[in-house]
């Protein structure tokens, strides 16, 4: 009994884990995309 007892919970673990991991992506950020780049290029990276 014991040993069904902790499959069922160490399965449980893996199935929450799974859920948290391939799940809806519930994060409220805001959606900016991509960023200009505003700033001077320095010498060393000029051709």
């Amino acid at each position: 009994m014991q040993i069904a007892t902790m499959l069922d919970s160490f399965i449980g673990y893996f199935a929450a884990a799974a859920a948290r991991i391939f799940g809806i992506d519930r994060s409220q950020y805001p959606k900016t995309g991509g960023q200009p780049f505003e700033g001077e290029i320095s010498k060393k990276h000029r051709k």
